[in-house]
């Protein structure tokens, strides 16, 4: 069984679980962020659990298609007022950064998983979480969020993506990481068409094969929207069903918007699943 060590929490990974986006920014892709409002974020994040959240993910600077980036110290004033308050609580917290200095500030508030869309490449990174038993989230994204949808190209997207995450490992394990502490992101989005999304989806099995856990977030994405004809906030079902293909192809975390749903379409899964074996 794998168990992702994941700061003062051990999260077994028998079964999927379940990692609620908490966005603490006002520009989300999803139309579902709460700005500067802890009271907000707060009620969310509990509901989520309450719903059937394992781990929630707090982000404070938007990464959709076409973003601007934020300063420190904004993101800073976004995201550590929310991790001081849910850091006692019984569920892993994870920051959504790629800036070392909230890295550090995050971990310092109590923060048990970085989830890097960058995969820990700036100046930094790896020596921001290198002291702490915070979980890592490695992320695959070509370019950057203001470009990466311009024209991505790949020669073989599932190779590419695999071995570029395959790299990052080994820079991040070389520097003194505990493997059980990584996460795998095939970056459903980053930098990727629809087809180069689906040739990732079809191919979960082998990004499971690494010996690492996956995490996927497809939740709400345009992918959805291109397929389903539907905007972000009506692609709920669609989500749903993305999360559950993925499990079933090896992912072991879904990051997601509607939490509910998504655990009761994993636990009629698993009561077949389960069962079965």
């Amino acid at each position: 069984m794998q168990v992702l060590k994941c700061g003062r929490f051990r999260v077994e990974l028998d079964r999927p679980r379940i990692m609620a986006i908490i966005n603490v920014t006002p520009d989300s892709f999803s139309g579902d962020g709460l700005g500067h409002d802890v009271d907000a974020a707060l009620r969310r994040a509990e509901q989520a659990v309450a719903d059937g959240a394992h781990l929630l993910d707090v982000g404070g600077e938007s990464t959709r298609p076409g973003s601007e980036s934020v300063s420190e110290q904004e993101e800073l004033d976004r995201v550590i007022p929310l991790i001081e308050r849910l850091a006692s609580w019984p569920v892993p917290v994870s920051v959504d950064t790629v800036k070392p200095s909230v890295m550090r500030a995050a971990l310092a508030a109590g923060a048990s998983l970085i989830n890097d869309i960058n995969a820990f490449r700036a100046p930094g990174a790896v020596d921001a979480v290198l002291g702490s038993d915070a979980a890592l989230c490695v992320m695959h994204m070509q370019g950057e969020p203001r470009s990466m949808q311009s024209d991505p190209q790949y020669l073989d997207v599932v190779s590419d993506v695999l071995r570029f995450l395959s790299d990052q490992v080994r820079r991040i394990t070389g520097c003194g990481v505990d493997a059980e502490r990584i996460v795998l992101d095939p970056g459903f989005g980053f930098g990727k068409t629809l087809e180069h999304n689906l040739d990732l989806m079809r191919a979960m099995d082998r990004f499971a094969a690494t010996g690492l856990p996956v995490l996927i977030g497809v939740s709400r994405k345009s992918m959805l929207g291109a397929i389903t004809g539907r905007s972000a906030s009506e692609r709920q079902a669609a989500s749903v069903a993305a999360a559950l293909i993925a499990v079933q192809r090896g992912a072991r975390i879904v990051r997601v918007h509607d939490v509910a749903q998504t655990r009761d379409a994993l636990a009629v899964w698993e009561a077949v699943e389960f069962r079965a074996n």
